[in-house]
């Protein structure tokens, strides 16, 4: 499931292709992607132009220039494609065609995203009950949080409506990197533990975005790479174990990550 990296990527893609281009065609696909009748989408989008973009943890708001924003959740295997030419790939669920003939596809093959239309991002912010997006939080923001937060702390930092963003790689990682296990009660963390926790979620974010918008292989101290169960720890200090955690496969170092 795309995080916080995965669609600032999209973010940057559709910035640097799509922007400020009329549209003069709309194609839509599958039924179930759409949240809102097609027909609105038709009415919404064409002759319309995507302007601006924003991002609110998992999704990707394009702002149109009369008024309102296309809002794209992607699912599983959701992603933007800008192309030239007219063949359009078979799982397309969203084509716009430009004026000078380039088109932006939204491909999902799995058929899992979710495509909006809002009038506004704080009205699709209430209406999905969406948290602060997690790399806007400063530390402050982020301890005042769990002031008053119970139960596990995967499980609380992986609620879409108390940070905005956050997913199972990488609540994990960040976990991981904060030495911290993933069923430690949110209510029992330090200060210091959050501020552990603070630090790394920022640094994680922000190597992973680097990672998927440069091209770059993650750090080998990173636990992505080693996250089968069994594998040498990256700190070398254990094997990696793997457990479920709210339904969610779960990796960690019990000897880096130990059990209070």
């Amino acid at each position: 499931m795309p995080e916080i990296p995965e669609v600032a990527y999209q973010k940057i893609y559709v910035d640097s292709t799509s922007l400020h281009k009329k549209i003069v065609k709309v194609d839509l696909g599958a039924d179930k992607i759409f949240q809102s009748p097609k027909k609105d989408f038709k009415e919404r989008l064409l002759n319309n132009e995507l302007v601006s973009s924003e991002q609110i943890g998992k999704y990707l708001l394009l702002e149109l220039k009369d008024k309102a924003y296309l809002v794209i959740h992607f699912g599983m295997t959701g992603k933007l494609d800008y192309f030239n030419h007219d063949e359009v790939d078979k799982h397309a669920q969203l084509t716009l065609t430009f004026e000078e003939g380039s088109k932006l596809s939204f491909i999902c093959p799995r058929k899992f995203g979710k495509l909006f239309l809002t009038e506004s991002v704080e009205e699709f912010r209430k209406q999905q009950k969406l948290g602060p997006h997690a790399s806007d939080l400063s530390e402050k923001e982020f301890k005042e949080l769990f002031e008053n937060k119970k139960g596990n702390v995967k499980t609380a930092l992986m609620d879409q409506s108390f940070i905005a963003g956050l997913g199972n790689l990488y609540v994990d990682e960040l976990l991981f990197h904060s030495g911290i296990h993933p069923k430690a009660k949110s209510e029992k963390l330090s200060k210091a533990d959050l501020s552990k926790m603070y630090k790394n979620m920022i640094e994680v974010l922000d190597t992973v975005t680097k990672s998927k918008t440069e091209g770059t292989k993650l750090p080998d101290s990173y636990l992505r790479p080693h996250r089968t169960e069994g594998e040498d720890c990256p700190n070398g200090k254990g094997k990696i174990e793997m457990i479920k955690v709210g339904g969610r496969s779960t990796y960690f170092c019990p000897e880096c990550q130990e059990q209070k």
